[in-house]
């Protein structure tokens, strides 16, 4: 049977990193639940204190097909590189200039909403259909692809 996934960030910004995330994979913050009109006004509701409001986030595929990416907050700092990343599929069905010409175009994109371009990978056919790496603001990896 197949499951749904989320896929969990720790960080030390939830807000913001959703809102990065948010504008990375075209996804929208999750709803608050029922009957709230926003988030501020269901953790007031719910009793959480302002100093935790910002202790978690979520953001949602606007279609429903793509998985839940939930941010939560940590203590500690990002400490070694990812064992785990994203890929985001910024060029679908382009090869070689065209397809590096819209990797290019979105790692532009990205880095004005906050991500580090870190390293371009050039095609190298027939596996090989090149992808730049990045960081997002928290400084985790993910590759436009």
């Amino acid at each position: 049977m197949a499951r749904d996934v989320q896929i969990t960030f720790d960080c030390a910004d939830p807000a913001g990193l959703s809102a990065f995330w948010a504008e990375a994979m075209g996804y929208r913050l999750q709803d608050p639940p029922p009957g709230f009109d926003s988030w501020e006004q269901a953790l007031e509701e719910m009793g959480v204190p302002p100093e935790n409001r910002n202790d978690a986030s979520a953001v949602v595929d606007p279609e429903g097909g793509g998985p839940r990416l939930f941010f939560q907050r940590v203590p500690e700092g990002k400490q070694a590189k990812n064992r785990v990343h994203l890929d985001v599929r910024a060029a679908p069905g382009l090869q070689g200039e065209a397809r590096m010409a819209a990797l290019e175009a979105e790692a532009e994109r990205l880095t004005a909403h906050g991500a580090t371009r870190l390293q371009r990978y050039e095609p190298a056919p027939p596996l090989g259909a090149g992808h730049i790496v990045m960081a997002d603001p928290e400084g985790n990896e993910f590759c436009l692809d």
